[in-house]
């Protein structure tokens, strides 16, 4: 059987994700409850969505809600865990899903790289122009103005090396 999700949000007490859906044939609403089972303020978000999507009791209800926004609300309960408010939890999530363009990467642990080399590529895609939009051009020939005086660089000046 085949539902269509229309509303996704949390409860806090206990922790539980709160599904709003619609089976293909019937015409009601209905509401499926599904808790957050071993969750506190130090669970990982990424990985209590990914076994809750995975989760054989929910897995048809959730196959159309997408696992980023599992993660959000994970993280929106884990907030509220901590003692921060909604809109405390709401800050911190926006603050998270937002490249910082001078943000230096190299200072980073690899879950926290791995988090930005995904909104990097969930940027991409919805930047990239592929074949079939309307605004896809095949070859492009852009021509840039040339500077009135080039800098040298000095690196490639070491004519004096002897290899």
């Amino acid at each position: 059987m085949a539902y269509h999700a229309k509303k996704c949000g949390i409860r806090f007490q206990p922790p539980a994700i709160v599904l709003i859906y619609k089976e293909q044939a019937k015409e009601k609403d209905r509401q499926r409850i599904m808790p957050v089972r071993n969750f506190s303020k130090f669970s990982d978000c990424i990985r209590a969505a990914e076994q809750l999507k995975n989760n054989p009791r929910h897995k048809q209800f959730l196959e159309r809600v997408s696992l980023q926004q599992l993660e959000k609300l994970c993280a929106v309960l884990k907030g509220h865990l901590q003692g921060q408010n909604l809109t405390e939890s709401l800050q911190k999530i926006q603050q998270e899903t937002v490249l910082d363009h001078d943000e230096d990467l190299n200072k980073l642990d690899d879950k926290e790289l791995k988090k930005r080399k995904s909104l990097m590529d969930k940027l991409f895609e919805k930047n990239c122009k592929k074949k079939d939009d309307p605004e896809f051009v095949y070859d492009i020939e852009v021509e840039f103005p040339q500077a009135a005086q080039q800098e040298s660089c000095g690196w490639d000046d070491g004519s004096d090396i002897e290899f």
